[in-house]
């Protein structure tokens, strides 16, 4: 009654062993094929990654702790494979593996505390949101212009604060709300604000304009002048005519329309 397994074939096995070993031939011809491929493709890789993307950047210095030394610029490569695609990336790589003395401000690294406001490549802006451009060999970065320098990238930007301080960027009343709670307004109403509340306050309008570079002193500046009418916009605010006083002079304002 018993009987080995394998003991006697029947016609339907041989047909089943004859492709499945045919199978198994060519799968071990096609693992040897890609084993013998391997190699070439690893060192294709390898050449590939190895092939350096050099950028330069040209940054100005000047340290008030060396008052001899006059402002100049230092040049650095960075290959761009081993950096991130930003230019404040490529400034922290700068200052963590080249040179830690390089100054420049720094924070949220999103565009939205516009600390890392510089000029690169002539142009005002911000460095965490500027992408390096690979196609130039070179880039220039400079502080903001027409601004006194602490330090290398680092903008003195007392007065441009000042300015901002002087147009009373809050909300002013001559009375509490009428719930207790708060001051509120209609959709449309607060609609109106679209377009001045997102300022960061970075300076790189200010720093762009020519009359601001002329009269600092007494002309507020774009960035300043909008942080005015947005308390001025506010349906909320009760000190228009107050707030509208304060600009009323040759300069706040109206010097805006002289750049000609």
């Amino acid at each position: 009654q018993r009987r080995v397994h394998g003991e006697h074939s029947s016609p339907m096995l041989s047909r089943v062993r004859t492709p499945v070993s045919s199978i198994v031939s060519r799968l071990a011809s096609t693992a040897a094929t890609a084993a013998s491929a391997e190699p070439a493709l690893k060192a294709q890789t390898a050449t590939a990654e190895k092939a350096p993307r050099i950028k330069t950047f040209k940054i100005y210095r000047w340290n008030p702790e060396q008052p001899n030394d006059k402002p100049h610029y230092d040049e650095f490569k960075i290959d761009l494979n081993k950096c991130a695609p930003m230019v404040l990336d490529a400034l922290l790589k700068i200052k963590n593996e080249m040179d830690p003395t390089l100054t420049f401000r720094r924070s949220c690294r999103e565009g939205v505390c516009g600390s890392c406001a510089m000029n690169i490549d002539g142009e005002n802006t911000l460095a965490c949101i500027r992408p390096i451009d690979p196609t130039t060999p070179m880039s220039k970065i400079l502080p903001l212009p027409h601004m006194y320098v602490v330090k290398d990238l680092v903008p003195d930007l007392t007065l441009f604060y000042e300015q901002y301080k002087s147009i009373d960027p809050f909300l002013r009343t001559k009375g509490k709300p009428t719930d207790g709670k708060e001051f509120k307004q209609t959709i449309n109403d607060r609609r109106k604000l679209d377009g001045m509340y997102e300022c960061v306050l970075c300076a790189c309008c200010s720093t762009s304009c020519p009359s601001y570079w002329w009269n600092s002193d007494k002309y507020l500046g774009p960035a300043a002048l909008l942080q005015a009418y947005r308390w001025v916009a506010d349906t909320r605010d009760e000190f228009t005519k107050e707030r509208l006083e304060k600009l009323k002079d040759p300069f706040s304002v109206y010097r805006c329309h002289t750049i000609m």
